[in-house]
């Protein structure tokens, strides 16, 4: 049954609900990124949140008790940053959001712009204020164009749900007609550029997430074989209602580690 899984080379995993529940490490997680160290193969760990850097969700899962060095994280502020230098290299930007995005978007050579950005970005921020709210109206309504590094509405923290990406650019799309473009899963440009990072091809890849609406969906439109794990927010008894499938369904990573041993 998993034989086909056994030949994958490439490994795409989202974080929360699938490695860890806030500072809690789940079952099988430590195993699974062992079995993955051991046998060499290549793997991503893929977060649709941008608050953070590569270094930092590093630090937080050795804080866990798990080694992962950060060359191994792609976030949305990446693949913001990934997609802006492509559709415009030397862009500048008025961004909303913390040190995951304002890092990515220089590395890019993105520079930072509040008077006549080409783009207002978006993400997860805890300095969000109704001062940077009306600039970013006013800017999109000058010709700016809106992106939001990810769709999620909320987002889950340690404290609870917190308002995600989603929900603190809605004000700017109401307020100025005008839809945001989302980078982040479910768009496939995302898990493509994943696929890229990985040097691999779809057909050796698999991405494993706990929710059917941006990690298996991304998968199944990027042609990469998927495995939802129940560690998360999706029930199985949820997964009638998608229009899609997801190739394995687990109970979490401990049982994917075992199929994969």
């Amino acid at each position: 049954m998993f034989e086909e899984l056994k030949e994958k080379t490439a490994f795409i995993s989202d974080m929360d609900g699938v490695v860890y529940h806030g500072n809690h490490l789940l079952p099988g997680a430590a195993e699974f990124i062992r079995l993955l160290e051991e046998r060499n193969l290549r793997y991503l760990f893929l977060t649709n949140s941008s608050e953070r850097t590569p270094r930092e969700l590093a630090e937080k899962l050795s804080r866990l008790g798990v080694t992962v060095a950060p060359e191994h994280f792609y976030t949305s502020a990446l693949a913001t940053a990934d997609f802006l230098s492509r559709q415009k290299p030397g862009c500048s930007v008025f961004a909303v959001g913390e040190a995951g995005l304002a890092n990515a978007l220089y590395e890019k050579g993105i520079s930072m712009n509040d008077v006549d950005p080409d783009y207002v970005v978006i993400g997860e921020t805890r300095t969000y204020s109704f001062e940077r709210l009306e600039k970013a109206v006013r800017l999109v309504l000058g010709g700016a164009r809106l992106i939001g590094t990810n769709p999620d509405l909320t987002g889950p923290t340690e404290n609870g749900i917190v308002p995600a990406t989603g929900s603190l650019i809605a004000p700017i799309e109401l307020s100025t007609g005008s839809k945001a473009y989302f980078i982040g899963k479910p768009n496939p440009f995302m898990m493509r550029r994943a696929v890229k990072r990985l040097d691999a091809m779809s057909r050796e890849t698999v991405i494993i997430g706990d929710r059917m609406d941006t990690d298996i969906i991304a998968g199944v439109e990027a042609e990469v074989d998927t495995v939802l794990v129940l560690s998360g927010v999706t029930k199985k008894e949820e997964i009638p209602r998608f229009a899609y499938t997801p190739k394995y369904v687990m109970s979490g990573l401990a049982e994917l580690t075992s199929a994969l041993a």
